[in-house]
């Protein structure tokens, strides 16, 4: 063997792991900083709390700002599907006219990845009466989906039953 080709054999090598090295760093730096963590359970819950705190304000907007763009809403004493902001609000216009007052009962987290989650189980509204004062409690079933929009989590589904059983 000759001198020659084990240069040129050296310089193929260090060529390559070059190469190599490189897609790696490219690799790496297309994927950018390594992926938040998912969301807790306490997380999401407290989102509940949140929702729940804009309906004291008794301003539909600030509720609604809660809910994705492009949100669903099937709430709990209406029959009509809400599937834009205009549409939640005006539920909320009404809904918010009985004070609501919400409180879960049973809830079931589900983290689905670190922008998702869903949370469903019953909770019960304390609701009162605008005309007479008179205060009532309504229990539902319910099933919220969250997702994490632009760094914001937003409601894109909204379920809520009154329970069939009263």
């Amino acid at each position: 063997m000759t001198r020659r080709p084990i240069t040129k054999r050296a310089a193929i090598i260090a060529a390559t792991a070059l190469v190599a090295a490189g897609t790696v760093t490219a690799g790496v730096s297309l994927a950018g900083p390594e992926s938040p963590k998912k969301p807790t359970k306490k997380e999401i819950a407290g989102l509940f709390d949140g929702w729940n705190k804009s309906l004291q304000t008794g301003d539909p907007e600030i509720v609604t700002e809660r809910y994705a763009d492009d949100a669903v809403l099937l709430p709990t004493v209406s029959n009509k599907v809400r599937t834009d902001h205009a549409g939640i609000e005006d539920y909320f216009e009404h809904f918010l006219l009985n004070k609501p007052v919400g409180k879960k009962i049973e809830t079931h987290i589900n983290i689905l990845d670190r922008n998702s989650a869903l949370d469903a189980g019953v909770y019960q509204f304390t609701l009162t009466n605008p005309d007479t004062g008179a205060k009532s409690v309504v229990k539902a079933r319910y099933t919220y989906e969250y997702e994490k929009r632009d760094g914001e989590w937003k409601i894109v589904n909204h379920h809520s039953s009154v329970m069939p059983e009263g």
